[in-house]
């Protein structure tokens, strides 16, 4: 039984020391950031900043890693802080495609 109560006691604890995700108002924009709001990212410099704002628009965050402007394990200290918010007047990009051999409607 006290046993059962300390483990019980241990899981709340490391429950309660898990820090939430940041929400997205403090999320970096990599669409619309400055530059030196790309440099208060870990890792990210004058050079990757400027980099950064010149390869613009991205459609998602993972763009930095696929258009090779950072490292894979640079982006995995720095995913949780930024997102990609469409540019204003982009056109959005349908979240489902029509099954297989249906026509799209237009």
């Amino acid at each position: 039984m006290i046993g059962l109560a300390l483990l019980l006691g241990a899981a709340t604890a490391v429950a309660q020391t898990r820090t939430p995700p940041p929400p997205a108002a403090s999320l970096i924009d990599i669409n619309s950031a400055s530059r030196d709001d790309l440099m208060t990212l870990e890792g990210i410099g004058e050079v990757r900043a400027d980099a950064i704002i010149r390869a613009r628009p991205f459609k998602a965050k993972t763009d930095l890693v696929e258009r090779r402007l950072i490292p894979e394990a640079l982006y995995d200290k720095i995913a949780d802080k930024v997102m990609a918010r469409p540019p204003p007047g982009a056109t959005p990009t349908p979240t489902t495609r029509p099954p297989a051999g249906q026509p799209r409607r237009t």
